[in-house]
């Protein structure tokens, strides 16, 4: 694995949600906080699904939607926060890593090439999982915490859509890499549609577990398709992950 001081010339991006697990972390979360009673599960569950409707449809309002993620944050530390997480990592996360998720990272670490996450969640619930995956390097929505406590709001851009662009582009530049350059050479692994701007923007794009969008488009384009396990399978696709 490149080491942070010699930064490699070659990555391989990595959507979250959908792609790397099993599952979305926002609403596992939710899911999560309406067990243990901290939140109204039925009110908030439903307000998801409407969120989520919102999304496959190609409609949802992020800034709106990350609001909604960070109500139960709001006004808590992040010390307080730490143990509730631990525990949500490993009752929701854990079961829900994709089962060839840790082999294609190990086939690009192999290969010499820097791995990242690239996720519209904000960093609290997207860093265990890069975490568990052994990512190091995690590009994502921030939320906003000032005195050590969740405001409720996010911080910057949300990394969503064609925004994921952006982000992406300044974490190349903190490496000293040309990001145009850079990208051009790249791989991006992801489940939705609302990812084609950046599938779009890299040399490798490949549709992992794909919604029917952007299958079709996958398809249209000869862009690779591959599954990392999820039951059902989509793809007629062998065990190990297909790289071609």
């Amino acid at each position: 694995m490149p080491s942070p001081e010699t930064p490699s010339a070659s990555i391989a991006l990595f959507d979250l949600d959908h792609t790397l697990l099993a599952g979305d972390s926002n609403e596992l979360w939710l899911g999560f906080l309406a067990a243990h009673g901290l939140i109204d599960g039925a009110a908030v569950m439903a307000r998801q699904a409407h969120y989520l409707a919102d999304y496959t449809a190609g409609r949802l309002d992020i800034l709106t939607y990350l609001e909604f993620q960070l109500e139960p944050l709001a006004g808590r530390t992040l010390e307080s926060l730490h143990p509730l997480r631990e525990a949500f990592a490993a009752t929701q996360l854990v079961p829900r890593i994709a089962p060839g998720a840790a082999s294609l990272i190990a086939h690009h670490h192999a290969q010499g090439q820097r791995c990242a996450i690239v996720s519209a969640t904000h960093r609290f619930l997207a860093e265990p999982s890069a975490r568990l995956l052994g990512i190091d390097s995690l590009i994502c929505t921030e939320a906003d915490v000032v005195d050590g406590r969740f405001t409720g709001r996010i911080k910057g851009a949300p990394c969503f859509h064609a925004r994921k662009i952006d982000h992406v582009r300044t974490w190349l530049a903190t490496l000293g890499l040309d990001p145009a350059n850079t990208l051009s050479q790249a791989w991006f692994y992801s489940d939705s549609a609302n990812d084609l701007p950046l599938l779009e923007a890299v040399g490798h794009p490949v549709a992992v577990d794909a919604d029917a969008q952007l299958t079709a488009v996958a398809t249209e384009r000869a862009w690779p398709r591959v599954s990392l396990g999820f039951p059902p399978m989509r793809f007629a696709c062998a065990p190990a992950p297909c790289l071609s």
